[in-house]
C-alpha cells in the first residue's frame, strides 16, 4: 500500500470567519490527513507527523475516529509542545494571527521510521516548524517526493504573539531539498525579495499578478532543483511551473469554481494534500496534481466542519466538469 507522510502542527484553532462566525476546531494537518482519508478510503495509507501538547493527543486522535487509511503512530506529545492559535479574519483571504502555543520542531528522528513513503507533505505554519537537516535526512535516505509549503518560513512569531509575514532570507539553503514547492502570492513575495528593502510598501504590492516577476523566481528555485512551483492565485487558480525535456512549462491551473465561501481556513494546507494524492498517482503529472489540489482547497471552503470532503467518485466528477472543456491558459 502507497504511503503519503503529512508533516507540521496540529494547532487549537479559534477562528472568527470574514462573515463573524466564531469557529473552534484543530486545523493545519487534520484538513489534508481527513480530506485524503474520505478521498482514498483505505487505498493509501495517510500518516500524520506532528507534535501536540499532552492535553490534546486524546483529542486530536479523537478527530481522526472513523476514517479510514490514517495512522496515528507518529503523532506524539513527548515534550508537551504544541499550536494554539487565534485567527481573525477581516475578509476572506486576509487574516489577523495571534500565536500562544508552540510545537518543538520536527526532527530527523521523526522521520527515521517513514523513509519508504512516498509523498512527504510538509505544511509548516511557521518557521520553526520543520528543521532543514529533516528535509537534508529525507533526501539522503528516500526517494519519496517532498512537498514543502512557504508559508512556515515566511512567518514568524513574535513575543507579543503576534504571527507576521517575514522575507525567506536562507531561502537558497532549502531549496535543493525541495521537490515541489507551493505558495500563494503573499508568499512568493516574501520568498523572492529585493537584496535591500528598499519600501515599507513592500508587501502592499503583493496583490498585483506580476507574471514576470513569478516567473522569474520559479525559474531560480528550479535552477536550485526544485521540480516544480506551484503558485495559487485565490479564486483565479494555480500558476504551475515546471520543465519538460529542459523546456520551461508555465500553466494556469483555473480555479474550481465556488459559489458562496464558509471558511477559509485550512485552504492551502488542502491544496497541499490534493497535490500530494495527484503526485501519489502520477509522479510526474504536475497539472493533475494542481488539479487535485485545486479541487480539495475549493471543497474546504464550503463549510465549517470535515464534511465538506468529497470520495474520489464524487472528486473526479467535480474535476470532470471543471476541466473537460477549459483549455489551457497561459
Amino acid at each position: 500500500m502507497k504511503q503519503i507522510a503529512v508533516i507540521g502542527p496540529i494547532p487549537r484553532d479559534h477562528i472568527v470567519t470574514h462573515q463573524g462566525d466564531l469557529i473552534q476546531k484543530w486545523g493545519c494537518v487534520t484538513h489534508p490527513v481527513i480530506a485524503l482519508s474520505v478521498l482514498a478510503g483505505d487505498k493509501i495509507e495517510i500518516i500524520p507527523v506532528c507534535h501536540v501538547r499532552s492535553v490534546d493527543l486524546d483529542n486530536v486522535k479523537e478527530v481522526f475516529r472513523g476514517y479510514d487509511g490514517i495512522n496515528l503512530k507518529h503523532m506524539t506529545s513527548k515534550n508537551d509542545q504544541g499550536d494554539i492559535i487565534s485567527l481573525k479574519f477581516v475578509d476572506m483571504n486576509n487574516r489577523i494571527e495571534r500565536q500562544t502555543g508552540f510545537m518543538d520542531p520536527i526532527l530527523p528522528s521523526d522521520m527515521k521510521n517513514l523513509l519508504n513513503c512516498k509523498v512527504f507533505v510538509f505544511i509548516p505554519i511557521s518557521d520553526y516548524e520543520i528543521s532543514l537537516d529533516t528535509l537534508k535526512f529525507l533526501k539522503e535516505n528516500s526517494k519519496g517526493t517532498i512537498i514543502f509549503d512557504a508559508h512556515g518560513p515566511t512567518t514568524a512569531c513574535l513575543f507579543s504573539g503576534e504571527r507576521q509575514r517575514k522575507f525567506w532570507i536562507d531561502r537558497d539553503q532549502w531549496l535543493p531539498y525541495i521537490d515541489v514547492l507551493k505558495m500563494n502570492l503573499e508568499e512568493a513575495h516574501a520568498s523572492w525579495f529585493k537584496k535591500e528593502y528598499e519600501s515599507r510598501d513592500y508587501f502592499n504590492d503583493a496583490e498585483d499578478l506580476d507574471r514576470d516577476m513569478l516567473r522569474d523566481f520559479a525559474v531560480h528555485c528550479l535552477n536550485m532543483g526544485v521540480k516544480c512551483v506551484y503558485i495559487t492565485v485565490d479564486s483565479r487558480g494555480c500558476l504551475t511551473y515546471y520543465r519538460n525535456k529542459g523546456k520551461l512549462v508555465e500553466e494556469m491551473v483555473p480555479a474550481v469554481k465556488v459559489d458562496n465561501v464558509v471558511d477559509t481556513t485550512g485552504c492551502g494546507d488542502s491544496f497541499a494534500g490534493g497535490v500530494g494524492f495527484g503526485l501519489l498517482q502520477k509522479p510526474n503529472d504536475y497539472v493533475g496534481a494542481a488539479r487535485y489540489g485545486n479541487a480539495l482547497g475549493a471543497l474546504r471552503t464550503q463549510g465549517k466542519t470535515f464534511a465538506v470532503f468529497k470520495s474520489l467518485e464524487e472528486t473526479e466528477k467535480i474535476l470532470q466538469e471543471t476541466y473537460s472543456e477549459n483549455p489551457k491558459e497561459a
